[in-house]
């Protein structure tokens, strides 16, 4: 194999094979490293191993959902956009469809459909591969990039491209060298936290729901702090905690309180934002409608049964009992804690299982506009190695092959 090359692309995620991609079709000559045995190891897990590629919001809308970092990626997302990445994975042989008219998917709903596409894509460009090679370090003379240093030898390179993901799921290659590699050149790397990710909670009765999921669930947090912070969504109980979509996107709010609380205190409303006095209006009428229930009937016309029960229970309700027939107090106490159910976070599932994570290298050390390094000419992110994460439903991915197209252009 060659050991100069006009650039050497290191990690072979989403965003590492498009930049590799792309500098070969504009016609650079190309090295992609992975330090893995195989390309591709965590794309294979995202969605579910459905590779959720991105969705059909509008450019302004998709940028939004990314918080007040969005707009950096304005470049990236005009470059290639939803419509673009679509078209791209058509070309070579991957359909995608969307079937709840969010989400857009491979029409197999399988991760390795992409991987394939995209390794036959790289094959057919002819680009050079080289699997089971780890970079210890970047080559930096005078600020300017020269190559890199690996367990094969060095590489010499005026452009490089960083494109080796974050901390989560350590087991497909995840360890953060990208950080190092940043940071040793002179770079800020922001706080660094698991994001996209389930929680454990304090209350046990959740591992008696596990069977239902609670649709367009408000999740705020309970600290002064933290008031004006909510998510809405799926959610869904596990044996020990919580998960779904609202939490897998409110964690990366979680994650780091719970670094400095060591528990959070959530509320979270299941009844679609009814307030007291809603909920209190419906039991009553609900009862007057069906007069013979006991509560935890009355209650499930708002919660699934097994939610109702335990609802029931934490306020010492009488489970036999008619819901007018109550002690006033426990009336008032059941339906504040159907408005509001508490619960406490006291630890996630952290990198192990994080599908994204929060924080990376400092977006205000690099060029919106080509992905490239203010500080050392010649070096580039792209993806989840940088500061900017979103919420789950193909909003990273598609970032992941925006940034790494337009990092692939290399300027040019």
């Amino acid at each position: 194999m060659k050991k100069q090359y006009d650039v050497i692309v290191v990690g072979s995620g989403g965003a590492g094979m498009i930049a590799a991609i792309t500098a070969k079709k504009l016609g650079f000559d190309v090295l992609l490293l992975e330090k893995l045995s195989s390309l591709g190891a965590k794309l294979k897990a995202t969605g579910g191993g459905k590779c959720n590629l991105t969705n059909t919001l509008s450019k302004d809308d998709f940028m939004n959902s990314f918080g007040r970092n969005g707009k950096f990626m304005m470049k990236a997302i005009n470059m290639l956009d939803k419509n673009d990445l679509r078209e791209f994975f058509s070309s070579i042989g991957v359909q995608t469809d969307t079937k709840d008219g969010f989400r857009i998917f491979p029409v197999t709903h399988n991760s390795s459909t992409i991987i394939s596409a995209l390794q036959k894509e790289l094959e057919r460009l002819e680009i050079d591969i080289l699997c089971d090679c780890k970079v210890d370090r970047l080559l930096c003379d005078n600020e300017k990039i020269t190559g890199v240093q690996t367990q094969k030898g060095n590489f010499e390179a005026p452009h490089i491209i960083i494109a080796t993901g974050g901390l989560g799921f350590p087991m497909l290659g995840a360890n953060g060298d990208g950080y190092e590699f940043a940071k040793e050149l002179g770079h800020k790397v922001t706080d660094l936290y698991p994001a996209m990710l389930p929680v454990y909670v304090k209350e046990t009765w959740v591992a008696n729901c596990t069977a239902d999921t609670i649709a367009k669930a408000i999740v705020r947090i309970d600290l002064k702090k933290a008031k004006k912070l909510k998510a809405v969504g799926d959610l869904i109980f596990t044996s020990k905690g919580l998960r779904g979509p609202v939490i897998l996107d409110f964690s990366r709010e979680i994650t780091p309180l719970l670094e400095k609380y060591d528990e959070v205190p959530l509320l979270i409303n299941m009844v679609k934002g009814k307030s007291e006095d809603e909920i209190f209006q419906h039991l009553k009428k609900q009862g007057t409608l069906k007069p013979d229930v006991n509560v935890v009937e009355l209650l499930s016309t708002l919660l699934p049964v097994s939610v109702s029960k335990e609802l029931c229970l934490q306020v010492k309700a009488n489970l036999d009992k008619k819901f007018k027939d109550q002690d006033g107090q426990i009336r008032n106490d059941l339906v504040k804690i159907v408005a509001n159910t508490p619960f406490t976070v006291t630890d996630s599932v952290g990198f192990k299982k994080a599908m994204i994570t929060r924080g990376g290298v400092s977006l205000k050390e690099i060029d919106p506009n080509t992905m490239q390094s203010k500080i050392v000419e010649g070096l580039y992110f792209c993806g989840e190695v940088m500061d900017l994460d979103g919420p789950c439903g193909g909003y990273n991915l598609q970032w992941s092959f925006s940034s790494g197209y337009l990092a692939g252009h290399l300027n040019k």
